[in-house]
């Protein structure tokens, strides 16, 4: 895996580091924030690694969004103490629990484990502080807060800095591909009142680890946020079509409802398959589907 570089882009106090592929993964677009009395680096992402990491200015403090390879793969450049929500610490604290986290089957497991060192250098950090929603990070004339942002990971969170008005939002990433829930720590649920959260936020600027960058305005995020929240929709309404005869989850997972069937990967099956979980037990829920025996589901035929 090689590197990539990353250019300066500044939002009042706040330092995009863009990654120069856009942050596609497995790179990403970190976050600096200065004030005058500390500096806080977000997400050191893969893009700092290596030579360019040389030229970020040595932060006193490091926060990471959520335990995810891509988002911990530069912490250890950094002498300065690292930071995560509380709900993340035990992955951060021990790469086992990172690893289970994911949900993977042992073969893919195994063969994960070997990337997660051999590319992203992931290693347990027991040092690593937990925070809890709202804390903040006071760095003098700014400040930087964390807003608790579920259902990516049980721990996944934004910062709001103030008083610049930039919402970093980590891997509501606002792409095409939509909302990506599919870890066995992960939470369709938990991700839909994230989204809302977000919605309620007053800002300027918003931020995304990957791709987006950085929106400007608060309606235009919202038009932005309105169409990713609608791959849900999307997801809910092609199954409950799919459904119309009565299938199993394999038939589900194979019909593949979140990734293109081109797309091979050792994740795609489990990513598949617990997304495809968490919609039909809420179409269960709502009445939109019935188990029509055990481990078969069909469309209920409307009144």
């Amino acid at each position: 895996m090689t590197t990539a570089s990353w250019a300066p882009e500044a939002y009042g106090g706040v330092t995009l580091l863009r990654a120069a592929n856009g942050g596609g993964y497995p790179y990403g677009n970190s976050l600096l924030v200065r004030g005058s009395a500390g500096t806080l680096l977000v997400d050191p992402s893969l893009a700092l690694v290596g030579d360019g990491q040389g030229e970020v200015p040595a932060p006193d403090a490091v926060f990471v969004s959520h335990a995810h390879e891509d988002h911990l793969v530069g912490i250890d450049g950094y002498a300065a103490p690292v930071h995560v929500h509380s709900a993340d610490l035990a992955a951060v604290h021990d790469s086992a629990v990172l690893l289970a986290g994911y949900g993977l089957p042992e073969a893919a497991t195994t063969e994960f484990a070997a990337t997660l060192e051999a590319d992203f250098h992931v290693r347990s950090r027991p040092d690593a502080v937990g925070v809890p929603d709202g804390h903040r990070f006071d760095l003098g004339d700014r400040t930087a807060t964390v807003v608790h942002l579920p259902g990516h990971t049980v721990g996944h969170s934004g910062l709001l800095v103030e008083p610049d008005g930039f919402l970093y939002i980590a891997d509501i990433d606002l792409t095409s591909f939509g909302p990506y829930y599919g870890d066995r720590v992960s939470s369709l649920e938990g991700f839909e009142r994230s989204l809302e959260i977000c919605r309620t936020v007053d800002a300027r600027w918003f931020g995304t680890f990957h791709q987006k960058g950085v929106v400007e305005g608060a309606e235009e995020f919202r038009g932005r946020l309105r169409a990713y929240r609608d791959v849900i929709v999307r997801r809910d309404a092609a199954l409950t079509e799919f459904l119309a005869e009565p299938r199993t989850l394999v038939d589900v997972v194979a019909h593949r409802f979140v990734y293109r069937p081109h797309v091979e990967a050792p994740h795609v099956t489990t990513v598949e398959a617990r997304t495809a979980e968490q919609h039909i037990a809420r179409l269960v829920r709502t009445g939109v589907v019935a188990e029509v025996e055990p481990g078969r589901f069909r469309a209920v035929a409307p009144g």
